[in-house]
């Protein structure tokens, strides 16, 4: 699974015991985030995702409680679980993905590489089979 990565986000601890911050700049992700968009309240049995995008690259974080990334290149499948605001993983264009296993409270942060159009979604999965191959 080439181009998939966990990268670790900036973790500024303040030193009185007031919290941590995290900061995402320009030179984290290869890719200039054109839309933030995030899931929550998802019950524990649902399932999001479940497509693919042609061109689109995504970067995910939990930024509360967990969930698992599945992850799929038409030949390897790969689960990642995201439980840490620190950390987050890329995931390149041609990558089927869904989300699922998520805690109470979890919540899922996408920052992606384009505004939306539905022409960049792969939803059928045997559709994605085909272009992967192709």
């Amino acid at each position: 699974m080439k181009n998939i990565r966990i990268i670790d986000i900036p973790k500024i601890s303040d030193p009185d015991g007031r919290g941590n911050l995290s900061v995402l700049e320009k030179d984290i992700l290869p890719f200039t985030i054109k839309r933030v968009y995030y899931l929550y309240d998802v019950p524990s049995d649902s399932t999001r995702g479940g497509h693919a995008h042609k061109d689109l690259q995504q970067f995910l974080i939990a930024l509360s409680g967990s969930f698992d990334v599945v992850l799929d290149d038409g030949k390897t499948r790969k689960v990642i679980t995201l439980n840490r605001p620190y950390k987050g993983i890329l995931i390149p264009s041609g990558v089927w993905r869904e989300l699922e296993n998520f805690s109470a409270g979890a919540v899922c942060l996408s920052l992606v590489s384009e505004t939306y159009d539905e022409d960049d979604y792969i939803r059928e999965y045997d559709d994605f089979k085909t272009y992967v191959n192709s």
